[in-house]
């Protein structure tokens, strides 16, 4: 392991984590609330913080190696949850304890949207906003901008990126060098960013409003500037625009980058991926609608439509936005549209869950398997579209499911234990793990009722989520710190 280069970036990253924390302030000053100094306080002790890891190592510039990136990764992160609570819990207001301070920034920094926080109507504004650009600045991912603006860093910056990204197939470059990579998904991300937020201010949302709900939705996190969420508008324009950007959010970032550089929508449709997320979507929406109009949860058949649309857009999408509170739905449409969370958007998004692409390959091994039963001496490849899957990929995501479905049982175990319920164990381990944010039972409104020792079960349960698993749980093998 190479200590001295890991410290290194790490004490770079806490410093330009440190610059995010100014912005709120000047909220804090358009608005005219006395809000500011948390900040401050929170800049300064961040930066102080980065300067004492970077200086003492800052002519260290080995090359950094695989384990290196993880080890960077997961203590950046770990870090970063920490750091960017201390506004949170150095406000008066909202007045938040150190755990439920970490329980809200790792929400919002790993897109979970699980809130500890009420009456958000009445809360500054600055502390509204910085809630959000946690979530913004996450859903790319830090790791992944910091390779894109950093290049000084001098070192492999591969190695973070592999460790940063989701999905199972990780080495896929967009251009031929990674920085350039980096660079092209943040700019898709910004302008995806800023048409989400004109959509949002053309049909009637505030300035204020339409950049948080904008940070939220490209980000897939969920977090809303009002306690009733989206539904707080009661506008089928604001919803349709947000079910169109959380659709489009939930897609591969490198086929939005294809389509920007081409000028053509064409491998959207040849990529089977996409064609499996939209049909997962189109299946389960048309399963809530019929459902809600049948069982005549609602008067009208046009919200039966819009409300069965988009709850299923954004529970399946792991954004975790609402318009009605579909834990009481009946049936088994809230635990049908929390199963649905488990699939997730496709890798290389900003959504959470076990991705489709995984899903995708496990339906086809399967269906391979079966053909084996008939033809057993045969050679059947597994294959996306016209290219055969690497074993090794097949091979990574079967560990993948297996450690996944061992690390459920086991948060299960652990909620249980702190005294909830099974239902709102359960949903609360599945929104945290897939990053989804709203559950059923207890903690459909939120996580408020949840013990401490719930919470940092929680908050583990965002990170593995976000980092998918293996980047934090590689550090615990005995093979990872072997020589």
């Amino acid at each position: 392991m190479n200590w001295a280069v890991a410290q290194r970036i790490l004490g770079l990253l806490l410093m330009m984590f440190s610059v995010t924390m100014l912005p709120p302030i000047i909220f804090s000053l358009v608005f005219d609330e006395q809000s500011w100094l948390p900040f401050i306080q929170s800049f300064g002790f961040t930066l102080l913080a980065g300067l004492a890891l970077w200086y003492p190592m800052r002519n260290r510039r080995k090359e950094l190696r695989l384990r290196d990136g993880f080890v960077v990764v997961a203590s950046f992160w770990t870090v970063l949850g920490t750091a960017g609570a201390m506004p949170l819990f150095l406000a008066d207001v909202p007045s938040m304890s150190f755990t439920d301070a970490v329980f809200e920034s790792m929400s919002g920094l790993t897109t979970t949207g699980a809130t500890v926080l009420t009456g958000l109507d009445s809360l500054p504004k600055s502390i509204l906003y910085y809630r959000q650009q946690l979530q913004w600045l996450g859903g790319m991912g830090i790791i992944v901008l910091a390779v894109a603006v950093l290049p000084m860093l001098g070192v492999g910056g591969m190695q973070l990126y592999r460790a940063e990204t989701p999905g199972p197939v990780k080495d896929t470059k967009l251009t031929p060098r990674i920085t350039e990579t980096a660079k092209a998904l943040w700019y898709v991300y910004f302008w995806f960013t800023v048409i989400c937020m004109a959509g949002y201010m053309i049909v009637g949302m505030g300035w204020f409003d339409a950049l948080c709900h904008a940070f939220s939705t490209v980000a897939i996190g969920g977090f809303s500037t009002h306690d009733l969420s989206v539904g707080y508008f009661d506008s089928a324009a604001i919803d349709i625009v947000a079910i169109f950007f959380m659709m489009l959010a939930g897609v591969n970032f490198s086929l939005h980058f294809f389509a920007w550089r081409n000028v053509t929508i064409n491998h959207y449709r040849q990529d089977p991926e996409f064609r499996a997320y939209f049909f997962v979507l189109l299946v389960l929406s048309s399963i809530v609608i019929v459902s809600l109009f049948v069982l005549g949860t609602y008067a009208d058949a046009y919200d039966s439509l819009l409300n069965g649309l988009f709850q299923s857009v954004s529970i399946a999408t792991t954004t975790g936005f609402t318009t009605a509170n579909y834990a009481a739905w009946p049936g088994a449409l809230p635990v049908l549209l929390i199963f649905a969370s488990f699939i997730g958007g496709c890798g290389g998004s900003t959504a959470g869950g076990i991705k489709v692409i995984r899903w995708l390959l496990i339906a086809k091994q399967g269906a391979r398997e079966i053909a084996r039963l008939v033809h057993p001496n045969a050679e059947i490849p597994v294959k996306l579209g016209n290219n055969a899957v690497n074993y090794r990929v097949v091979d990574a995501v079967w560990g993948f499911f297996s450690v996944y479905i061992v690390v459920f049982g086991v948060m299960l175990l652990a909620m249980m234990a702190t005294g909830l319920d099974q239902v709102t164990a359960f949903s609360a381990v599945a929104a945290t793990l897939n990053n989804l944010g709203p559950g059923l039972g207890d903690v459909a409104a939120g996580f408020m009722t949840v013990s401490d020792v719930g919470k940092w079960v929680a908050v583990v349960g965002m990170l593995l989520g976000r980092l998918e698993i293996f980047t934090l749980l590689v550090l615990i093998t005995p093979t990872f710190w072997r020589h």
